[in-house]
């Protein structure tokens, strides 16, 4: 019998888009000399025709491709429109970081265009090879972009800690792996959904075996705890730009990946297995809220303050993950990356150009000197507290009432009292920005770039939009979920739960 590779260029174009993009824009900086400053706008440009491709998908039948490595399903599809929207407002937010004679432009912008393509193959994974590959892809462009700034000490330590610690985490993924196809002799995520249902299982515990280790590596992307050693360090000494990306880019990845791999070896008819993750993913979810927001309140650094917050608001999308809902899961991850990055656009501006200016203290003054950027600032840090008429209000609204519905009540009291503990640190860089005496400095607050002055635009619209307008969205998941004729990863409520 002749092999079929079950080739499907349609189900890639978007990632050989974004691939083209990244070697042009390598190019170009090889031979721009001194004048650089379209390898931003490029990127953007390749980046519209990935989603252009993106959106081919919806007029197509969901399916998969090269042999059950890819399936093409709603999830998929809403998933990469989320990723190519954080990947847009990052180059936006790293474009005043290079001037016309920046010879490492290129470089940069070439690794987040290969990071953006490893995050859309998570999104696609159908076989847990092709997780991985997408995992990895990510992960390095991610090592490489956390020590970016290859004179700055702080960036050094920031990528070696990631490197290491990233590379402990790969190793249990992979052993996990392996585990897995050990027990079920297949790595197609489909199939060893049928092998778990079919009770064909060489062990039940080389699964659970397996799936442990798996969710040590995804928990470590996401940052939950207590795999988040690494976040605070790594988002500190990252250049801003790269932690709004962090933040907001690979977590998102790491949902899919988790909703995919969670939803195939957990299935709900496998009623043993599916609790005991259950009970496993709500632990590390209500770890994860109180460390991350007790942590918080003592930070000093903005950008550690945001990444303990990160690892609590890593807590609350687990809680979809939990109920097995991808839509509901992505509704609050699109709402947290446009606060995020938002938030870490404000961060950028203030810091300046040697990125040094994080500290909270110096953010005293910045409401009488750029009362913009501060309002939109204290915007940001409100709706990440849960502010009414803002994504973070809505997409909290919207996630507890599904997790209340699936009878996980508790977990949905935990999430509540989590975030009134929030509303403090996240009021304390409010309070210091209006109220504190001492001024800044006129050097200070220079004139915002149009690159910054856009995407605050973008995501200050995105988060009010969301907050006060959710139903278009909801309705929009939701027929994009019934055009999906292929069953999607679901952890389903328990029976007499």
């Amino acid at each position: 019998m002749a092999f079929d590779p079950d080739i499907n260029y349609t189900a890639i174009l978007p990632e050989i888009c974004l691939a083209v993009t990244g070697l042009g824009v390598m190019l170009y900086d090889a031979f721009a000399k001194d004048n650089r400053r379209w390898a931003g706008p490029f990127v953007l440009g390749g980046l519209v025709v990935a989603a252009y491709s993106v959106w081919r998908w919806t007029t197509a039948a969901p399916g998969s491709s090269f042999n059950g490595m890819l399936v093409t399903d709603p999830m998929r599809t809403a998933f990469a429109f989320l990723f190519l929207f954080i990947a847009a407002l990052s180059v936006l937010l790293a474009m005043p970081m290079f001037d016309n004679r920046s010879r490492n432009g290129g470089e940069y912008f070439a690794l987040l265009t290969f990071g953006t393509v490893g995050m859309l193959l998570v999104g696609g994974a159908g076989d847990l090879a092709m997780l991985f590959l997408g995992i990895e892809i990510l992960s390095l462009a991610s090592y490489a972009l956390a020590g970016f700034r290859r004179s700055d000490l702080r960036s050094n330590e920031a990528s070696v800690k990631y490197f290491i610690l990233g590379s402990f985490a790969t190793g249990f993924l992979v052993y996990g792996m392996a585990l897995v196809y050990g027990a079920t002799r297949t790595t197609n995520l489909t199939t060893i959904r049928l092998v778990i249902q079919n009770g064909t299982l060489v062990s039940e515990n080389l699964l659970l075996t397996g799936a442990a280790l798996m969710l040590v590596g995804l928990c470590f992307k996401v940052a939950a705890a207590p795999f988040h050693f690494w976040a605070p360090d790594v988002y500190q000494g990252a250049p801003t730009p790269v932690t709004a990306f962090f933040a907001s880019g690979p977590k998102a990845a790491a949902f899919v990946a988790l909703l995919r791999v969670c939803g195939e070896l957990f299935p709900v008819e496998a009623f043993e297995l599916h609790r005991t993750w259950t009970l496993v993913l709500g632990a590390v979810a209500v770890f994860s809220m109180i460390l991350g927001n007790v942590v918080a309140i003592v930070q000093d650094d903005v950008k550690r303050m945001l990444a303990y917050s990160s690892i609590a608001h890593a807590g609350y999308a687990l809680l979809g993950v939990i109920i097995g809902d991808w839509k509901v899961t992505l509704f609050y991850l699109a709402g947290y990356a446009a606060i995020t990055l938002g938030s870490f656009a404000v961060v950028a501006y203030v810091a300046g150009a040697e990125d040094n200016r994080t500290d909270i203290a110096d953010y005293a003054g910045l409401g009488l000197q750029a009362t913009g950027a501060a309002v939109a600032l204290s915007v940001f840090l409100l709706a990440l507290g849960g502010l009414p008429l803002t994504a973070g209000f809505m997409g909290k609204v919207v996630l507890f009432r599904e997790v209340w519905q699936g009878n996980h009540a508790w977990l949905v009291v935990v999430a509540i009292l989590n975030s009134a503990v929030s509303l403090y640190y996240y009021l304390r860089p409010v309070v210091i920005m209006f109220f504190e005496e001492r001024p800044l400095s006129s050097d200070h607050c220079p004139e915002l770039p149009w690159p910054l002055t856009t995407a605050l635009s973008l995501t200050l619209a995105a988060v009010m939009y969301i907050g006060m307008f959710p139903e278009p969205l909801l309705a929009g998941l939701e027929r994009t979920e019934r055009s999906g004729q292929i069953a999607t990863p679901t952890l389903r409520r328990l029976p007499g739960q």
